[in-house]
């Protein structure tokens, strides 16, 4: 997942509203949003080269979403990041002592951030930071650098999403999340991956021949505690793919 913007508002009609495109290799093997049949109550996508996933809701209200940390000279982790979204939403440990566990085992994961939630709390880790904390209410951004770093396509989204959080339409969040312009040159962040590789980079939806966003996914929760989730699919230069919804 390489993009996430959400609105908290603990207490509102809509506590949390989610917009989120995971970007990944097409040639990556993935299943589609759906029930996890080993796991009930899990409705999630799922990796399946690694078994874990990038966003999904489980049981008691449960929600997780992960990016990954840009940073080509990283040490790689011997384990698979999408282990700490699954981890959550199959587990029974709460928001805080989630955190604290993964934060005492971060160094086995490449860099990493995770949002873990239960409708009443809403957690961050940033891995190589591994000093979580709980959200206050507001909007947010995550890509592929600590929460709220001003990257273009992050600024984009995350006011797009604030311009929505009146009616909370999943068309239009599922359009917001289909914008394709790449950033201006002079705005482009240095990562390590070189112009061309900053630029494709930098539109919200990432359209190619090998890369690009594979998912765009929105959750819109209620006070009540239900669940909508809407997952778009996509192939190589952004073919769509299909389109799942689930209530959960």
């Amino acid at each position: 997942m390489c993009l996430i913007v959400f609105a908290w508002r603990p207490g509102h009609a809509l506590p949390l509203i989610v917009a989120a495109n995971r970007d990944e290799f097409y040639a990556r093997p993935t299943q589609a949003l759906a029930a996890w049949e080993d796991a009930p109550g899990v409705h999630a996508g799922r990796d399946l080269e690694a078994g874990g996933t990038w966003l999904g809701v489980g049981p008691q209200g449960r929600f997780a979403a992960l990016t990954n940390i840009r940073d080509p000279g990283q040490p790689l982790g011997p384990r698979s990041r999408g282990e700490l979204v699954a981890g959550f939403l199959q587990g029974e440990f709460g928001v805080e002592r989630y955190l604290d566990h993964v934060a005492s085992r971060s160094a086995l994961y490449s860099g990493f951030n995770l949002l873990v939630g239960d409708g009443r709390q809403l957690g961050y880790l940033h891995g190589r930071e591994a000093t979580p904390r709980l959200l206050q209410a507001g909007v947010y951004g995550l890509s592929n650098a600590g929460l709220d770093t001003p990257w273009p396509k992050l600024v984009k989204a995350r006011e797009g999403l604030e311009g929505l959080l009146g009616s909370a339409d999943p068309q239009r969040l599922l359009a917001l999340l289909a914008d394709a312009e790449p950033a201006a040159e002079s705005e482009l962040p240095e990562t390590g991956v070189g112009l061309v590789t900053e630029k494709l980079l930098s539109s919200v939806f990432i359209a190619s021949q090998n890369y690009g966003t594979r998912a765009s996914t929105v959750l819109i929760v209620d006070d009540q505690g239900k669940r909508r989730l809407i997952e778009r699919s996509f192939g190589p230069f952004g073919g769509h793919l299909g389109e799942v919804e689930i209530i959960a």
